[in-house]
């Protein structure tokens, strides 16, 4: 996963550039004029193939990332397309502004729908947009201001000669809470119905995460190790930051690092809940499972981001002898997980409702947002009674008892109802479907087993 981009730069989605006459100096990746001018300005900023030579892993890391992809996702793109036919253009630019958000700023696209005739350096959110944002100006749908003044911006204090303008920036440190208020910018989102249809920013600052000393975003999400955050000369060994960002997404389509890209979604998601399954036997209740789901570690409810979207959910199934007995949750292969004639199904997501509160798919349909999320933690003080947030769900079992109960929390960012739809307007190829995943969460896998008696699993 570390190796070195220069080995594999054919992989790159972003094609790496020839150094030209202009660029020399980025071969030794520090100015060379006698009066230590930069040789980075303006319109070869906004190229992340520049930021090569210097930053050869970071690039690698975002090349393979979400934020690279955000304008490529045939999703997006599928969404953006209707959205933009239902509301006769009147959407504009609320999904292009965080998803090619340069774009938008320098007036190269108005509604997302000319992004393929694009330069690259246009498309997605690049290593210019974030490097170059000086100041937060609200609290969802991209008000982040830029800076324009040629000057990029880290997290790290002292930065090393550069052979452009550097400035250190709270914004852009995760050890700073102001870190998270920019993720944040994007991460909430407002339709313009007023649904509130992503709130992950909102859900973090109610969070145990958001308390000083606490965990900003990129704590988790941007996993710090030693090394060098450029390669140049006297640069000292720091703790630099993985610019992967995983969380729950991941490419539809062939892109960059792709294994890479869903092992570090599945590092994220194993880690995310605590669970219990405990197999009971009371008088007033009969045989019950119960399972108890603990938010534990996400930093915001779970699901969360464009829950909307996302289906997770608890399978329980229990056996005798072999054969099943019970089964709840048991959701196969392109089946929309809400679709299920399933009593006992706990399904963690959103639902939208539109006009006439008829519930919806598609987010700018939405006038209302009905949730039903884990919540994040939101103290660590034992003795508060919001310490404890857990959730727990029975489930009936038939008797004579099973002699064995397993339980798992499975995951789909986006849910075959909400692509079907697009399907079959024609605005998303089915050949999609083909790439959607399914993941489970490690922590969540529990058995129960008859000869252990009853008893909780942990």
């Amino acid at each position: 996963m570390r190796a070195r981009i220069a080995s594999n730069r054919t992989a790159l989605a972003f094609p790496v550039v020839a150094v030209t006459a202009g660029m020399v100096a980025l071969a030794s990746c520090a100015s060379t004029k006698s009066d230590d001018a930069p040789t980075l300005t303006g319109d070869a900023l906004m190229d992340s193939n520049n930021c090569l030579p210097c930053h050869a892993e970071q690039v690698r890391e975002w090349s393979g990332s979400m934020h690279a992809y955000a304008s490529e996702d045939p999703v997006f793109v599928a969404m953006n397309k209707r959205m933009q036919r239902e509301t006769n253009g009147q959407a504009g630019s609320f999904c292009v502004g965080c998803h090619a958000p340069l774009a938008v700023r320098l007036g190269q696209t108005t509604d997302g729908l000319n992004l393929e005739t694009l330069p690259r350096t246009m498309r997605g959110v690049t290593c210019f947009f974030c490097h170059t944002t000086d100041a937060v100006e609200g609290t969802h749908n991209n008000p982040l201001r830029l800076a324009g003044d040629d000057h990029l911006r880290g997290g790290l204090q002292g930065p090393a000669k550069a052979p452009h303008k550097v400035y250190y920036s709270a914004l852009h440190d995760r050890e700073q809470a102001a870190s998270s208020a920019m993720c944040g910018t994007c991460h909430d989102v407002v339709t313009p119905l007023g649904a509130p249809v992503e709130r992950t920013f909102k859900e973090w600052s109610a969070s145990l995460y958001s308390k000083p000393g606490q965990l900003s975003c990129g704590k988790c999400h941007m996993e710090g190790r030693d090394g060098f955050a450029a390669q140049v000369e006297a640069a000292p060994k720091r703790t630099v930051h993985d610019h992967s960002m995983p969380a729950v997404d991941i490419a539809l389509t062939p892109f960059n690092d792709e294994a890479a890209q869903r092992k570090g979604v599945q590092k994220q998601l194993d880690t995310t809940l605590l669970a219990k399954l405990c197999v009971k036997q009371t008088p007033t209740t009969g045989l019950v499972a119960e399972v108890t789901l603990d938010n534990a570690f996400a930093g915001h409810k779970f699901p969360s981001g464009a829950a909307h979207d996302r289906r997770a959910w608890v399978e329980l199934i229990a056996y005798r002898a072999g054969a099943q007995v019970f089964s709840s949750g048991s959701v196969p292969d392109k089946v929309a997980a809400a679709s299920l004639r399933d009593a006992s199904l706990w399904l963690l997501r959103d639902s939208l409702f539109g006009e006439g509160d008829k519930e919806v798919h598609m987010f700018w349909q939405a006038t209302r947002v009905s949730s039903e999320q884990l919540p994040a933690a939101v103290t660590a003080d034992r003795s508060d009674p919001a310490f404890l947030h857990s959730v727990t769900k029975s489930y009936p079992l038939p008797l004579p008892a099973p002699d064995r109960v397993t339980m798992r929390v499975r995951m789909r960012p986006i849910d075959f109802d909400v692509l079907d739809d697009l399907v079959a307007t024609g605005d998303l190829s089915a050949s999609v479907l083909d790439r959607i995943p399914t993941f489970d969460l490690a922590s969540t896998v529990k058995e129960w087993s008859l000869a252990g008696g009853y008893r909780c699993i942990e």
